[in-house]
């Protein structure tokens, strides 16, 4: 299944604000998930198998380091049996780092939010505007993605222009 999204990372101060807005603007809570993405040494965008309770998807997408909305070109798939993939992925890709995170899930419509709590990072936040059955142009995602921008109040300075993953990578450096 192939997606285009937009969205944002930023870091997180008040998390307990965030989840307030989600609720009063009347946000499907998902639940709580606790997720290990492992990435893997791929030649082209990256790869990542995520192993949680709600979400379980080999997951590769292209998206450039940039603060602030980007665009992404995601590809899901939803494994049977997510260790003898993992097992086998880093036997034949090798590992390149994981992230462990507590991530809440909401959705309000095709976007979806995220208040993560990541091990040895921090309080981060997401915001993912997401293609869907009604087709919505990239100028549509990035309108979504920009409107929960202001409604969160989330700041220039919060903005990350990396993953998880380049954090995890440069504090191991």
């Amino acid at each position: 299944m192939e997606k285009l999204n937009v969205e944002i990372k930023a870091r997180s101060s008040k998390p307990d604000t965030v989840r307030q807005y989600l609720l009063n603007a009347g946000a499907e809570f998902k639940g709580s998930d606790h997720q290990i993405d492992t990435y893997f040494l791929v030649a082209n965008g990256r790869l990542k198998l995520r192993q949680g309770n709600i979400e379980n998807h080999l997951i590769h997408y292209i998206r450039s380091d940039q603060e602030g909305p980007k665009s992404s070109e995601v590809s899901l798939y939803k494994p049977n049996a997510a260790d003898d993939l993992k097992r086998t992925l880093s036997k034949a890709l090798g590992e390149l780092v994981v992230v462990d995170k507590q991530r809440e899930i909401y959705f309000i419509k095709n976007v979806k939010f995220h208040i993560d709590s990541v091990a040895e990072l921090g309080s981060f936040m997401e915001i993912e505007a997401i293609s869907c059955e009604e087709k919505p142009t990239e100028a549509d995602l990035l309108q979504q993605c920009e409107f929960f921008m202001r409604e969160l109040q989330v700041s220039e300075n919060d903005l990350l222009s990396n993953s998880y993953s380049d954090m995890l990578l440069a504090l191991n450096l």
